[in-house]
């Protein structure tokens, strides 16, 4: 039965409706201030990416492509998924059933492209690093153009699938109104999980793999000053810092990756449900969302040419006519294109 003393979403509807959560204490006040600002901050350096990368033409390269459609997957769970999350966690659903459905296919759509776009730019980096002599040839801008936008289609096409039953009756599994619920059965649950988590992971560690063997051999031959020796498909032994800075960010990318997702399939396998009014679920989100934040720290602020164009992006020198020629950036030309 449900107290008639409790503040109720809808009043109207009196027993159908879900009870207004009670006043945020103040670890839960400080909670929301640190989410706050990792949303912002997760907007301002994917904002900050995009923008670099858009504007300077020096910038457009296949890899940098790839970094950029990861920035905008990000940029919107910085303005998007995070403020939604942190003003509804502790509040009734009033966006009504359409917004809801909306909101799920969202979620899901953009961190699963998030997702895809690792798997790219892993892909990009194993190619670059361990066939260098047809890299240039076999990865273009116009073929990643074409891998960029089958990556947007497949997560609508794949997402819209897994949330099927879901978008026939949205409010079909909520308890009462005022809350907005996703459940996935464990057949879905499972499938989900070894497309957007085993799958992806098992790809960039065997592609890591590789490339730091690659690394490792190259180390070798220049310890014992082997010359004149070749690796396979023809690339000849040569220590580039490129090729181990290359290694070392895949290997950040997998801990960062594991680190933020671990928790939200970890939950997904054993409860199936995404609550919007549950504290535990909604710190399990953002912690899933933080991987957003993550990413431009590891794909651009490792990277000269980031630092070179947020400073001239800061100082408002992009506004000058002609800013988006290779003199802007010239000091760091051979960065922008690793």
């Amino acid at each position: 039965m449900m107290d008639t003393g409790a503040e109720l979403c809808f009043p109207q509807l009196f027993n159908n409706s879900c009870k207004k959560p009670t006043p945020a204490q103040s670890n839960a006040m400080f909670f929301y201030i640190v989410i706050s600002s990792i949303s912002l901050l997760t907007a301002t350096l994917n904002l900050l990416v995009i923008i670099s990368i858009s504007h300077f033409r020096q910038l457009h390269s296949p890899t940098n492509l790839l970094i950029l459609s990861l920035a905008v997957s990000d940029l919107l769970v910085g303005v998007l998924l995070m403020p939604v999350k942190i003003f509804f966690t502790e509040a009734c659903w009033f966006l009504g059933e359409l917004m809801c459905a909306l909101y799920y296919v969202a979620v899901f759509t953009i961190t699963s492209s998030s997702v895809g776009n690792m798997v790219l730019i892993s892909i990009d980096r194993y190619l670059a690093i361990c066939d260098p002599l047809r890299y240039t040839t076999r990865v273009t801008l116009g073929r990643t153009r074409i891998c960029v936008c089958l990556c947007w289609i497949c997560s609508v096409l794949y997402n819209s699938l897994i949330l099927k039953d879901f978008l026939r009756q949205p409010y079909s599994q909520n308890s009462c109104y005022g809350e907005c619920i996703v459940v996935l059965s464990y057949i879905t649950g499972a499938v989900d999980f070894v497309f957007t988590f085993i799958g992806p992971i098992t790809v960039i560690i065997f592609l890591y793999m590789r490339v730091f063997a690659l690394a490792v051999s190259q180390a070798q031959a220049v310890r014992y000053h082997i010359t004149g020796v070749t690796l396979q498909h023809s690339v000849r032994v040569t220590a580039k810092k490129s090729e181990i800075k290359a290694a070392r960010t895949l290997g950040i990318v997998i801990v960062a990756f594991l680190i933020c997702f671990c928790p939200y399939y970890c939950n997904s396998l054993t409860s199936q449900v995404i609550l919007l009014n549950a504290s535990s679920a909604a710190f399990v989100m953002f912690w899933f969302y933080f991987n957003s934040c993550v990413n431009p720290i590891i794909y651009a602020l490792f990277y000269p040419w980031f630092r070179k164009s947020v400073k001239l992006i800061v100082t408002l020198k992009i506004l000058q006519p002609d800013s988006c020629e290779a003199n802007m950036l010239e000091r760091v030309t051979a960065c922008c294109l690793k």
